[in-house]
Parts: C-alpha cells; sequence; structure tokens
C-alpha cells in the first residue's frame, strides 16, 4: 500500500514538475469508526504542508492513480475533508490475506521499509553500583522490544549495555563495601556522606569476609580500595545480567566505560573537536562549544586536574558507535536524563554525524500501585523496588506487557493487584487466554477429523465468513505490518500492545458470538481456517513484546 501510494506521490510531482521534496513516511491507520474505510492515510496533509496544493487536490490524483493501477482491489477509494484518503477493500481482497498469513507463519507482518539499514539500540546501561530497580526494568522492556520490531521492519539491528565502570561513582561503590566490611568486623568507622547505602553493600561485604576473614581488617590503601571496588562491580553486573536474562533481554554486546580508556580513545576525540575549533581553554579546563549548536552552555570535557569528563567518555563511545559501521544510534534513557540530550546532539554534529542520526528515546518514571494507594521507592538511599522483586510478585511476561502497554513517555502506574490476578481484567491473562483458547478449539477440530492447516486456500470456502465479526478480524489481521512499520518508524513499542489487546478482544467477542465448530463441516473449515490465522498473528506480536504464547492456562 504505501508503495502504491509512494509511487502515485512521485507522478504527481512529477506533472507539477517540483523537484527535491522529501515524501514523509507515510502511515496507514485503521479508523476507529468503520465507515472511515478499511485502512486511512493523511499523507495529503502532510504533503501539502511542504508544497502549496491544496490537500483534497493531491489526494484526489493519488486515489486517481491508485484506482488505474489496481481496479479490482477496492470496493471505493475516498477523499474525505479536508484530505484524508479512506480505503475500502473488496471482501475478496480481505479473504487473500488469510492464506498469506498462514503461508507466511512467523514471518507474516515482516517487511522490508528499513532496507538494511544499520542500527545500534542502546539501552538501561546502569551504573555497575546497585541492583536494578522497576524503572529499569521499563527501560529494558522498551529497548528490547523496539529492538525486535525494527528487526521484523527490516533493520539490522544490534543492541548494546554500556558499562560504567569507569570514574568516581564507581570508587565510592569500592569504599562503601570496604567500610561496610570492617565495620561487620568490630571496627568503629564512619561510613562516608555519598556512599551507597542499601542490604546490598552489606551482602556484598559479608561475602568478602566470609572468603577473606580478616584479611583486610584496617586496610584503606589504594589496593584494597581497587580490590573491593572491582569485586563489588564485577559481582553487581553479574546479578544485573541474571536480572535482565530472567526479564528476557539479552544484548548483544557489553560496552566497558574503561576500555575507551585502556585503547585511548577519548583524548583523540577531544583533540580532533580541538582541531575543528570547537574546543578552548578557560580557567585551567577544556570546554566543548555546545552552544555553537544549540545547547544553553558549553561544557567541561577535560577538568583542571586533566581528568576527562564523564561527557567526554560519552562523546568517545558515540563516536566509537558510528566508526563501527552504525548509521543510527538510538539511546534509551530514564526522563530525568532529559538535560543531557542537546550537548550530545551537539557533540554528534560537531564530530561530522548528521544531527538526526542520533535519536534519543526518554522513558517516564514507574509507580506501583496496590490497594490502589503507590507503593514507597533511590540506589544511594538504599529504599527501591527492584525488578527481581517485581518478577517474583508478577512475573516476566505480566511485567512487560504493562511496562509496554502506553507510551514509553507517559508515566506507568503499575497496578499489582490487577497484574496478580488470573482474570480477564488482567490484560495479559486477556492475550493469552484468546491465544490458549484458539489452540484448544483447533485441538477439538483434530479431534473431528477437521485438520486443515495445510490445505490450500481453495480447498475452504473462505465467503462462508460473511458475518461481521469475521471481516472484522480479518481487516485487523491485515493491518498487523502497517502497525509493525509505524511502531518502528515511530519508536513506539507501545502500539504492538495495543494492537494485541485489539486483535484478542475482537476474537473473544467472535468466540462468544458463534460456534467455531459446528455440524456444518464447510463453515467448521473456514472457521477453523480463520482462527488459526489468528493464532500466527497473536504469536507474532506476542514475539515482538517478549511474551509467552502458551497453548495452554
Amino acid at each position: 500500500m504505501q508503495q502504491l501510494i509512494r509511487d502515485s506521490i512521485l507522478k504527481y510531482l512529477k506533472n507539477k514538475e517540483i523537484d527535491f521534496v522529501s515524501i514523509p513516511v507515510i502511515m496507514l491507520t485503521t479508523p476507529k469508526n468503520p465507515a472511515h474505510g478499511h485502512l486511512s492515510t493523511n499523507i495529503a496533509l502532510q504533503l501539502s504542508a511542504i508544497i502549496s496544493d491544496a490537500p483534497s487536490n493531491i489526494a484526489q490524483f493519488i486515489v486517481q492513480e491508485i484506482e488505474k493501477k489496481k481496479p479490482g482491489i477496492f470496493d471505493k477509494i475516498e477523499v474525505a475533508s479536508p484530505g484524508f484518503i479512506n480505503f475500502y477493500f473488496k471482501n475478496d481482497v480481505l479473504y487473500n490475506i488469510l492464506p498469506e498469513i498462514i503461508t507466511k507463519k512467523s514471518q507474516f507482518g515482516h517487511s522490508n521499509i528499513g532496507q538494511g539499514e544499520k542500527v545500534l539500540v542502546e539501552f538501561v546501561s546502569v551504573n555497575p553500583t546497585g541492583p536494578l530497580h522497576i524503572g529499569h526494568g521499563k527501560c529494558a522492556v522498551v529497548g528490547d522490544s523496539l529492538s525486535k520490531i525494527l528487526k521484523a521492519a527490516g533493520y539490522e539491528v544490534s543492541t548494546e549495555y554500556y558499562i560504567n565502570d569507569h570514574g568516581k561513582q564507581i570508587d565510592i561503590l569500592g569504599e562503601s563495601v570496604l567500610v561496610r566490611y570492617r565495620q561487620l568486623l568490630g571496627e568503629d568507622i564512619e561510613f562516608p556522606a555519598n556512599g551507597y547505602q542499601g542490604n546490598y553493600i552489606v551482602d556484598l561485604a559479608k561475602e568478602i569476609m566470609n572468603e577473606y576473614q580478616e584479611q583486610f581488617k584496617g586496610k584503606n590503601d589504594q589496593d584494597t580500595i581497587h580490590f573491593f571496588k572491582d569485586y563489588a562491580q564485577q559481582r553487581i553486573l553479574k546479578d544485573i545480567k541474571e536480572d535482565l536474562f530472567s526479564f528476557g533481554v539479552q544484548f548483544d554486546n557489553w560496552f566497558s566505560e574503561q576500555s575507551l580508556y585502556t585503547e585511548n580513545k577519548v583524548h583523540p576525540v577531544i583533540e580532533r573537536l580541538k582541531k575543528e575549533g570547537f574546543v578552548y581553554l578557560n580557567k585551567g579546563a577544556l570546554w566543548f562549544k555546545s552552544t555553537d549548536f544549540g545547547d544553553e552552555k558549553d561544557r567541561v570535557v577535560i577538568r583542571k586536574d586533566g581528568e576527562a569528563t564523564y561527557f567526554a567518555s560519552d562523546i568517545a563511545y558515540h563516536d566509537d558507535k558510528y566508526k563501527r559501521g552504525f548509521n543510527i544510534l538510538i539511546d534509551i534513557w530514564g526522563a530525568d536524563h532529559h538535560g543531557y540530550i542537546n550537548r550530545m546532539k551537539a557533540a554528534i554534529q560537531a564530530l561530522g554525524y548528521a544531527k538526526d542520526s542520533f535519536q534519543v528515546l526518554l522513558v517516564q518514571f514507574v509507580t506501583l500501585l496496590q490497594g490502589g494507594k503507590a507503593v514507597g521507592m533511590s540506589t544511594r538511599g538504599g529504599q527501591f523496588i527492584t525488578l527481581k522483586d517485581l518478577l517474583k510478585e508478577v512475573g516476566k511476561d505480566v511485567a512487560r506487557y504493562f511496562f509496554l502497554m502506553y507510551s514509553h513517555d507517559s508515566h506507568t502506574e503499575f497496578d499489582l493487584d490487577i497484574a496478580k490476578s488470573q482474570s480477564m481484567d488482567n490484560p495479559v491473562f486477556y492475550i493469552q487466554y484468546a491465544y490458549a483458547r484458539i489452540c484448544s478449539i483447533i485441538e477439538k477440530g483434530r479431534s473431528k477429523n477437521i485438520i486443515l492447516i495445510d490445505q490450500k486456500k481453495e480447498q475452504i470456502d473462505l465467503k462462508l465468513l460473511d458475518k461481521k465479526e469475521e471481516l472484522e478480524l480479518i481487516k485487523k489481521m491485515a493491518y498487523f505490518k502497517e502497525v509493525i512499520e509505524r511502531s518502528a518508524l515511530q519508536r513506539k513499542p507501545y502500539l504492538i500492545a495495543s494492537y494485541l489487546y485489539e486483535l484478542a478482544s475482537l476474537f473473544h467477542k467472535y468466540y462468544t458470538e458463534y460456534k467455531v465448530i459446528s455440524e456444518d463441516r464447510e463453515l467448521s473449515e473456514a472457521r477453523l481456517y480463520l482462527i488459526y490465522a489468528v493464532k500466527i498473528v497473536l504469536e507474532n506480536a506476542l514475539t515482538l513484546l517478549g511474551i509467552q504464547a502458551p497453548e495452554k492456562m
């Protein structure tokens, strides 16, 4: 569909002798009101903002071109004010989607809109100074699901976790564990004011005490601090990896910040910026001219003492990403990092890379609710709800869906009471039950010797699927590819979660109204064929979200 529309737009531009117009991304949506067609697009409205023509004129031209090229596909295509194009497919065309689903199976919905473009998605990237909390969990599932969706849309995707294992926060971690260790041995020493609190620090100290006894009693030299620092961060990183694995999140690469220094990648990048005139000396420190690119103030990259700042590390790290051949960098950060975006975009441009090639998704905070009230949550303060605790309470599938249920840039209210319920009020139960119910019906069909999974479309009379609810299911499935593409292009995994719930809802409604297997064998075959297609699409969508499709519940 998008290609048909695009070809029509290109012809329109050629006829009007308009050159060098970048055609916006063509988005197709399913109108909420069925009277507005099976699919709709606002591309004419978008184009009219770029070129001097009325959206209705552009829309009419697109409609005429499509009707000439594909005369047998649509009952009608209409232009609605002020320039929407609404498509109404013939039923025969809708029926053709079913054998396509059943033939393509796990590949149904996939496309090549990304054209193999190399994308690096970096997410979570939590300092190895404490356990993952529920906010990190939301970032994790947004990044993981987006990566799967981008792959399905034809991008070449790699995922990466940036380990912040260099700098003062790691020194503070080592000192915090050392002091707790010495306190456990009875030493009366004060805990550092900026130290990391929490039981996990005491647990780390106990581990070291059990293994090394009093070997470090009274010691505070650099070798001892280095040992505690290294031990603590490695142990915490191991726990982080285990928690992410339990959450169904795995990374293609774990990138160490420290490696930027051992491989001498930071200072050469700063020198490069200096040669380009983007770095200057002021009061003994080196400053990056981020204001040249719209940032509110310039930023220090090398301190007076010669130490590189965290920002300098980040500049070198992102330069390294581009040097590894990635065309698009997607970083997923917590909402509290919003002030960091402009300086990073400035650095990207100063290094000579396209501003739009660096994209940041800001993930808003999570509030846990129980009994209608917020459950009280910091790493240094020690009071937080870990991802591990949440997974014990509700499980991987529920946690993933609840984090993806709404847009990542909106605040999540995670209702534990609903999440733990095994009822239709729980959206995950609702969706998975639709899948399990279909599996049960197909099994019942087999018991009645209605085995049609690999039958050709010609052997089944799909025209028997003439009920409104059946056509609604088919239309919904026909739109799956567009949902994946839209989700990928807009970087919004929640669109898949919403689609899943809507498809499950249509199925449950259909199941309530009609018997799939009846005395009418031909009708039973057609309906089994329909729900088998629904099963495939449900499973494909669940897979994109990293959620299981259980055959029994």
